[in-house]
C-alpha cells in the first residue's frame, strides 16, 4: 500500500473525500447526521475527528473510516516501515489455519508453542507491534498443524488465541479487512476449543469492529446478548462477562452521539461492570488476556465521559487514578488512557497539559502511541494551534510523520 500523505490532515482527508462524492458540507451533515459546523472546524482543523465524527461521515461517504484516519500510517524508509512489513506473513499464517500447512520442518512441541502465544499475549499489553507480528505467523503456522493432527480441543484454544493477537495487531495498524477475517476464523475455533467463554470474547471482538463502523446499536445488542449467556460460576466467566460490560459502555456512550444510546446505558453498562470486578477474587490472573480488573475500569469511567463529550466528567475522574493504580496495569492500557485524557484536555483548551499526556502515553508504549488515530489527531491539532512548536511536540510529530 502506498505511503500516506504527511501533510493531509484528517480535516483534509474529510474535505477531499466529500467533494469527491460531490457533497457540499450542508449534504455531508444531512447525510451523517452531524452538525454542519462541526464538519467546518474538523476540516478548517478548528476541532478534532473523534471516532464518532469518523464513524459517522465514512459511513455517510461510503468509505472505511481507516480512508478517513488516513490508515495504515506507512513509514518512508525500510526501518520505519519494518512493523508494517510482518502484515503478509500474519496474513498467510491466518489464511492456511483451516488447511495444514506444510512446513517441512517439525513443528515446536505444543508446550513451547503455549508458552510462546503466552510471551506474545504480553508484549501486545506493551504494544510491541513488531514483536508480535515478526514472531507470531511461526506460531500460527505450527499450532494449525498440531490442532489438525491432534484435533485436541486445547490445541485448538491455543490457536485461537494466537488469532486473537493477529486481529489486535491488524486492527491497531488499521488493517480492518484483515481483522474482521481474523475475528471469523478465530470464532470457529472458539467452537473447537471446548471452553464456553471463547465465544463470547468473539462476539466482543466483533463488537469492536462494530464500534469502529458506527453500528452502535447493534454491537451493543450484539455483545448484550453474550453477557446474557456467560455463566458466571468462575473467575474466568466473570472477566469476560465484565469485559462485554465494558464493550457496552463505551458503545453505548459512542452512540449518544446520534441519539441512538443514552448517557443513562452508558453508565449502567459501567456500573455492571464495577460490580463484576468487585467479584473477582484478589490478585487475579489475566484470564484471556482481558486485562479486565478495576484498575482497568477505572480508566474505562474516564473513556465512556470521553466518548460522550463529557470532559469535565473524564478529568474529574481521572484526578481519582492514583499513580499506583495507573503502575498495576500493562503499558498499552495506560498509554490508551492517556490518549483519551490529551483528548479531552485539547477539547477544554489546556494544551500544554494535553501534550504532556501524548509524551507520557508514547514514553510508555511509543509503538501504540504512534500509530494511533486518536494521538495522531491530537498531535496535529496541537501542532496547528502552536505559532511556535515546543521541542516535545516538534519531536513527537517528526516520529509520526504528521509535519
Amino acid at each position: 500500500m502506498p505511503v500516506q500523505d504527511t501533510e493531509e490532515t484528517t480535516g483534509q482527508r474529510v474535505a477531499r473525500l466529500r467533494k469527491l462524492r460531490g457533497f457540499t458540507q450542508h449534504g455531508l451533515a444531512s447525510r451523517s447526521h452531524v452538525s454542519r459546523s462541526l464538519i467546518a472546524k474538523v476540516e478548517s482543523g478548528h476541532s478534532l475527528a473523534t471516532p464518532a465524527f469518523i464513524a459517522a461521515v465514512s459511513t455517510a461517504l461510503s468509505v472505511d473510516p481507516t480512508e478517513v484516519f488516513g490508515q495504515p500510517y506507512r513509514g518512508d524508509t525500510p526501518a520505519r516501515d519494518r512493523v508494517h512489513a510482518t502484515i503478509p506473513e500474519v496474513r498467510r499464517a491466518l489464511d492456511v489455519v483451516d488447511v495444514p500447512p506444510e512446513l517441512g520442518v517439525e513443528p515446536r512441541p505444543v508446550s513451547l508453542l503455549a508458552r510462546e502465544v503466552e510471551a506474545l499475549r504480553s508484549a501486545s499489553k506493551d504494544a510491541k507491534h513488531l514483536q508480535v507480528g515478526t514472531r507470531l505467523p511461526a506460531v500460527l503456522s505450527e499450532l494449525a498443524v498440531h490442532a489438525h493432527t491432534s484435533g485436541d480441543p486445547r490445541v485448538w484454544r491455543h490457536v485461537n488465541a494466537a488469532q486473537a493477537l493477529a486481529v489486535s495487531l491488524s486492527r491497531r495498524l488499521g488493517y480492518t479487512d484483515l481483522a474482521t477475517s481474523a475475528i471469523k476464523d478465530a470464532a470457529a475455533s472458539a467452537a473447537r476449543g471446548d471452553d464456553p467463554n471463547l465465544p463470547a470474547l468473539a462476539q466482543l471482538s466483533r463488537a469492536l469492529m462494530m464500534m469502529m463502523y458506527g453500528s452502535w446499536v447493534a454491537g451493543l445488542h450484539l455483545v448484550r446478548t453474550a453477557a446474557s449467556a456467560v455463566d458466571q460460576d468462575s473467575p474466568q466467566a466473570l472477566a469476560v462477562h465484565g469485559a462485554l460490560q465494558l464493550r457496552s459502555a463505551v458503545l453505548s456512550a459512542r452512540g449518544t452521539s446520534t441519539g441512538s444510546t443514552t448517557e443513562g446505558d452508558a453508565w449502567e453498562h459501567f456500573g455492571q461492570a464495577e460490580e463484576t470486578a468487585r467479584k473477582l477474587p484478589k490478585r487475579a490472573q489475566d484470564w484471556y488476556a482481558l486485562q479486565f480488573n478495576p484498575a482497568n475500569v477505572q480508566i474505562h469511567g474516564c473513556a465512556v465521559a470521553v466518548e460522550m463529550g463529557d470532559y469535565d466528567e473524564a478529568l474529574r475522574r481521572d484526578t481519582l487514578i492514583s499513580e499506583r493504580t495507573l503502575a498495576t496495569l500493562p503499558a498499552e492500557r495506560r498509554a490508551h488512557h492517556d490518549i483519551d485524557m490529551a483528548r479531552a484536555l485539547v477539547e477544554v483548551g489546556k494544551h500544554e497539559k494535553a501534550l504532556g499526556r501524548l509524551v507520557t502515553a508514547e514514553r510508555s508504549a511509543p509503538q501504540m502511541t504512534r500509530y494511533h488515530p486518536s494521538a495522531r489527531s491530537v498531535a496535529g491539532h496541537l501542532v496547528d494551534v502552536h505559532r511556535s512548536i515546543p521541542e516535545p511536540l516538534r519531536g513527537l510529530a517528526r516520529r509520526m510523520r504528521i509535519s
